[in-house]
């Protein structure tokens, strides 16, 4: 199954000029750990997470509302094209060394974003319709023998 199906789509955005202050804002407003930031044509060009925000400006006593969240955002950013399969983005993470994807078009416009969360999720979900198709023919199979 493509990553375009199991990505999420909502996906908290911010311009190269947001100050640090107003992405922490944004993070809290929506509880999520990280804003990608996308340019004019929402192509994502970094992507800033809450650790970026403490490690970052909040340790080192700086002010959150004179950064920008391109002075201290992940470059360059890796993507992932949403027609590419779930094993395959979960290897070019690991590649990477991310805990967080996004995923573009085929123009590089952002569609979404996978996160390790997210991953873990879906592949537990997985293992459980797994155990209980497993349980189910356990179970078929013991009313036959009895």
């Amino acid at each position: 199954m493509s990553i375009g199906t199991l990505c999420n789509r909502t996906v908290i955005v911010a311009r190269p000029e947001t100050t640090v202050a107003a992405a922490a804002r944004l993070m809290r407003e929506h509880h999520v750990g990280d804003i990608v930031v996308v340019d004019a044509e929402k192509k994502p060009v970094s992507i800033v997470t809450d650790r970026d925000i403490v490690v970052t400006v909040v340790a080192q006593g700086l002010d959150g509302e004179d950064i920008t969240v391109t002075d201290i955002s992940q470059r360059p950013i890796e993507t992932i094209r949403e027609d590419v399969d779930l094993l395959d983005t979960l290897n070019h993470m690991r590649r990477c060394g991310v805990r967080r994807m996004p995923v573009v078009d085929t123009e590089g416009v952002l569609q979404g974003i996978l996160t390790l969360d997210d991953a873990l999720e879906l592949i537990g979900e997985a293992i459980n319709s797994l155990v209980v198709l497993v349980s189910r023919e356990i179970d078929q199979e013991e009313d036959r023998t009895t």
